[in-house]
């Protein structure tokens, strides 16, 4: 009697020095045995497929060696020790939408329900979009829970993007690996040569040489926890279409190769939903976490150190809904390129820290709080967070090089806003992408509004905010790096200061930008407008001695400063300096301390205005203004103190 339990010296295996693969096999094919303990070390040279559910392998702390595997088949990461696989029922259908289906909803269209039984598995996959060969929004092993009628079922997945009318969705019926869990295992995978090139193998079989532990396909509530791996090639933990799975308290140290695409991860996830990876960690691995296709799943505790290829990835093949908690490590999403798609929608990343936060295609709905981008010394642009302005919602986020915003997709419902946070921007960053950066995804201008508040942007040293509609700063400061730098190069169409305001740091308007690159090109349409008000601040010096600056003559601007107090630091420093163009002026109730304002004529000729009223100036050399006219008061009802 054996109450269930195997036990690996039934078969006479006390240690590495037998194979222990015909013992595996005989326990897992064995319905009666529903659990299998190992003590002592073992190895493996065969590569194990099971189809079998409801089995614990438990290995008791103890080390698994592969000395003598099996050549794997080519490119073939589920090629480990031991692959849990569902199978094939042999019923398929396939149906064109009649209808748009609505993202959130969990009712899909099916040719005939009839084959669709409650309990049932099936995968459901649809057509890839015509711009590349991977993007499938749809791609997901899922469970009918309710016949709605004859051509609708409800299935446990609610879809993350909206799939329009004449689209075409495959399903497949699964037997799927259910209850299946490995766990309590130290694994040490056989060496690999050394390869030079990431594309090009060095041998025919180079890539069939080397081991990994588990994986599992088409599986269901199989989990895995404490797996301690180094030596691997593919991923230690390969999951692809898994629905309801925890990995935790699992580790990779030094894999054979990172380089070649695919290797040298903790866990690879594709087309996966409701996963719970924690309290994971790597070293100099290739990545931690990898999710590829995936919804509604869950990261926490996780930390990589060697960490430049970036622990916690995602490939942008539509994956939605996932959540980082209290992890540490590169990240980066929806950056593998336009086959996938280039797409993700919904990640929600908290206290997080990080060399690189790298989230600039077509992400919609980033949510980072209590984020830090720290330099990391020899990782180039490290310190840096680069975001999608589609929905992008930063509190209490930190960068010690760079906040950098484009904008490659225009899918939110939500605003842009940035709050409590501080950045510290290197010389010549960019805080928006310039219309001349090109036409690549991640690389396109800020088309939208921004909100700025109660944030801080320091070490500034001539930085660009090359587009953007209307950037508003409330209760939020510019910082110069120091007196003899300071300067922004300003885009946006509009831009409101209100409260919070410029310490040793100067604003000069560049030309709106319009959005549109033949009104661009013809020089019109490049309109701006400054508002300053609500008590902001302006004070210090900065090198190009003013703290708002324009030189374009080509440019229409309006100025509106009202609840203003600036000061200037320096004789030479100017309030305002402005020449050419057209100008609508506007100063009403603001105070000007020191320093002098400087204009040219042909700013306020015909066309043009100024209103300078009710201001307070002391000190101040008013020497640089325009002649007064009818369109031009500056004189009239101000406090000009000495």
């Amino acid at each position: 009697m054996h109450n269930g339990i195997g036990d690996y010296r039934w078969f006479g295996i006390f240690g590495e020095q037998s194979s222990a693969d015909d013992a595996l096999d005989a326990m897992v094919n064995n319905p009666a045995i529903s659990r299998i303990e190992a003590h002592s070390n073992l190895n493996f040279r065969k590569r194990h497929v099971f189809h079998r559910s409801r089995i614990e392998l438990d290995f008791g702390g103890y080390t698994v060696t592969t000395e003598g595997i099996e050549l794997n088949l080519k490119d073939n990461p589920l090629g480990t020790v031991i692959c849990f696989r569902g199978l094939e029922s042999g019923e398929s259908q396939q149906v064109t939408l009649s209808a748009d289906l609505a993202e959130m909803t969990d009712v899909v269209e099916v040719a005939d329900s009839a084959a669709f039984a409650v309990g049932d598995w099936w995968v459901a996959r649809v057509n890839s979009r015509p711009g590349g060969g991977a993007q499938r929004e749809l791609d997901y092993m899922v469970k009918v829970t309710e016949r709605i009628d004859a051509t609708h079922i409800r299935i446990n997945y609610k879809l993350g993007w909206a799939l329009e009318a004449g689209r075409t969705i495959s399903f497949k019926k699964m037997n799927p690996v259910t209850g299946s869990r490995v766990r309590n295992m130290r694994f040490t995978g056989v060496p690999v040569p050394p390869s030079v090139s990431t594309t090009v193998r060095p041998f025919d079989t180079w890539d069939q040489i080397g081991s990994s532990p588990l994986a599992f396909e088409f599986a269901v509530e199989c989990d895995v926890s404490d797996i301690r791996a180094e030596g691997v090639f593919w991923p230690v933990i390969m999951r692809r279409y898994n629905t309801f799975y925890v990995t935790e308290r699992c580790e990779l140290m030094n894999p054979v190769e990172r380089d070649w695409g695919g290797t040298g991860y903790l866990t690879q996830q594709i087309n996966v939903l409701y996963g719970h990876v924690r309290d994971c960690n790597t070293s100099n691995s290739r990545h931690l976490n990898d999710f590829t296709c995936a919804a509604y799943c869950m990261v926490e505790n996780c930390h990589g150190d060697g960490d430049d290829y970036g622990p916690f990835v995602t490939h942008g093949q539509f994956e939605h809904d996932l959540v980082y908690t209290g992890n540490s490590g590169l990240l980066s999403f929806a950056n593998s390129g336009s086959t996938w798609g280039d797409s993700a929608k919904r990640i929600t990343v908290r206290k997080h820290i990080a060399s690189r936060i790298i989230a600039h295609k077509k992400l919609t709905d980033l949510t980072l709080e209590d984020c830090r981008a720290y330099i990391k010394e020899g990782l180039p642009d490290s310190g840096s967070i680069w975001a999608n302005a589609d929905g992008l919602q930063m509190r209490g986020c930190t960068a010690e090089g760079a906040v950098t915003l484009s904008r490659s997709s225009s899918r939110s419902e939500r605003p842009n806003v940035i709050d409590g946070c501080g950045f510290t921007m290197t010389p010549h960053a960019e805080l928006a992408r310039k219309p001349t950066e090109g036409s690549a995804v991640g690389m396109l201008p800020v088309d939208a509004d921004l909100l700025i508040v109660h944030s801080e942007i320091r070490n500034i040293d001539q930085i660009t905010i090359g587009s953007i509609h209307k950037l508003t700063l409330q209760n939020s400061w510019l910082i110069g790096a120091s007196t003899e730098s300071g300067k922004v190069e300003a885009a946006c169409r509009e831009l409101v200061i209100q409260s919070g305001g410029m310490v040793n740091c100067g604003l000069e308007l560049t030309g709106g930008w319009s959005g549109n690159e033949e009104v661009a090109a013809s020089g019109a349409g490049r309109t701006q407008a400054v508002s300053v008000d609500g008590g902001a601040a302006f004070r210090g010096v900065n090198g190009a001695r003013a703290f708002l600056l324009h030189t374009d003559p080509a440019q229409t601007v309006t100025w509106n400063l009202g609840n203003l107090t600036s000061t200037a630091g320096a004789p030479d420093m100017a309030h305002f300096v402005i020449r050419g163009g057209c100008h609508h002026y506007k100063a009403v109730g603001s105070k000007f301390t020191g320093g002098r304002f400087e204009t040219d004529p042909a700013a306020f000729g015909g066309g043009s205005s100024m209103l300078h009223a009710a201001c307070i100036e002391q000190g101040v050399d008013r020497s640089g203004l325009p002649e007064q006219s009818a369109a031009v008061r500056h004189t009239e009802g101000n406090l000009i103190l000495p």
